[in-house]
């Protein structure tokens, strides 16, 4: 990620920045995005103040980079959040005591401090919960603390930034965020998602024990009480299509989450647990798609969907809710891989079959694609956010005040 040799560019005016985020680390999406952002600038020369749960060894050693580690109390991300704000806040306030033309970045409601608000997930837009009865309570409970939170930041923010033309939709529907302030930046990606050749696909199913030639699809995604990857629709899908004697597709499931052991269960119970391969937690996430002949991501709401990006930059086709933000990069020769309505199995199992008929054509129309996401770095997107930042709004001149 790091890239020393990075040029400054004159945009760049502002020689502080505080960063606050939970997560600046590779491999977990908004966290990867927001550790991109603090590298770039760090190697432009600025001097960053991250504030956060959880930071990068390689952002920590980084010389222009301070780390301002926050606790989640007991595990608690709820808990966490309070801290952040508090944590953050203060830190932003000394910043800017000592440069009066620092510029604070803050993500969604996690900190309420008026400049720059980057929004990967929008709390207001999806309102689903799952588990028992404690766990739905609880959930709501935390639901409408982080909507109000959301709302108070987003109102307070100068400068907006959405990772789709759906966030910043939802922003402008759904809190009421002035549409001038909203800017559109897509996410980049990390350099080794690059097409699969033939030796690395051979070892990736090794490693499965999927050596054989079967097709291989994968769900990349948490399994948590909630519904809003979807498993439970493809799951639906298929156990239909493994009732086809002509299907003969094997099912790779890459994603931790509360709900990990009933899905166990309940594939077990199914008696196709030689047609799905639950993986849990993994960090070879690289490995499933080079595996992989075809991701399937029938997300009811997904901002984005960088595990989406980060196939198609490897040449895989990605079946995806047309409603997800990463939907807006397909082309019209990939319309078919759009998935209209994420609640419909029925749905999903003819546009899989669809698929199976044809492989390698859906493989073909995807690589002009494929080729441009590459092409889309951390850095091109660092890039962009500095130079709307830099071209819109003036900076804080002094400490705000919070009534």
């Amino acid at each position: 990620m790091s890239s020393p040799a990075i040029e400054m560019p004159s945009a760049v005016r502002a020689r502080n920045w505080v960063l606050i985020a939970g997560g600046f680390h590779r491999g977990a999406g908004m966290d990867s995005a927001n550790a991109a952002l603090a590298m770039y600038l760090a190697d432009c020369g600025c001097q960053v103040h991250l504030v956060g749960h959880r930071v990068d060894d390689e952002l920590e050693r980084h010389p222009m980079i301070d780390v301002s580690r926050v606790a989640r109390p007991a595990g608690s991300f709820f808990l966490g959040q309070w801290l952040i704000n508090a944590r953050g806040r203060r830190v932003a306030a000394q910043t800017i005591a000592r440069d009066a033309g620092a510029r604070v970045v803050v993500n969604g409601g996690n900190c309420a401090w008026p400049d720059i608000n980057w929004v990967h997930y929008v709390q207001h837009a999806w309102h689903d919960s799952g588990g028992t009865w404690l766990q739905r309570r609880k959930n709501r409970v935390d639901k409408s603390v982080a909507r109000v939170r959301e709302k108070v930041a987003l109102a307070r923010a100068k400068i907006v930034i959405a990772n789709s033309n759906r966030t910043k939709r939802d922003l402008i529907d759904l809190l009421n965020v002035p549409a001038e302030r909203v800017h559109t930046v897509y996410l980049g990606s990390e350099p080794h998602w690059t097409a699969i050749n033939a030796e690395r696909r051979m070892a990736a199913r090794e490693w499965l024990g999927k050596a054989s030639g079967r097709r291989l699809i994968t769900f990349v995604g948490s399994l948590g009480f909630d519904s809003r990857k979807g498993f439970d629709t493809l799951w639906s899908a298929w156990q239909k299509l493994c009732a086809l004697p002509s299907w003969d597709a094997d099912l790779i499931v890459a994603g931790g989450g509360r709900a990990l052991p009933i899905w166990q269960s309940r594939i077990a119970a199914s008696r196709l647990a030689d047609r799905v391969t639950l993986l849990g937690h993994t960090d070879r996430i690289s490995d499933v798609l080079a595996a992989a002949d075809l991701l399937v991501s029938p997300a009811r709401y997904e901002p984005y969907g960088l595990n989406v990006h980060e196939a198609l930059c490897c040449g895989l086709p990605a079946m995806v809710s047309a409603s997800a933000g990463v939907a807006e990069r397909y082309s019209d020769e990939m319309t078919e891989l759009l998935i209209p309505n994420p609640d419909d199995a029925d749905g999903l199992v003819a546009r899989l079959l669809a698929w199976r008929s044809a492989p390698e054509l859906w493989q073909e129309r995807v690589q002009p694609v494929a080729r441009e996401l590459r092409r889309r770095t951390w850095e091109a997107m660092s890039r962009e956010i500095v130079e709307i930042v830099e071209q819109s709004v003036p900076r804080i001149s002094k400490t705000p005040s919070f009534a």
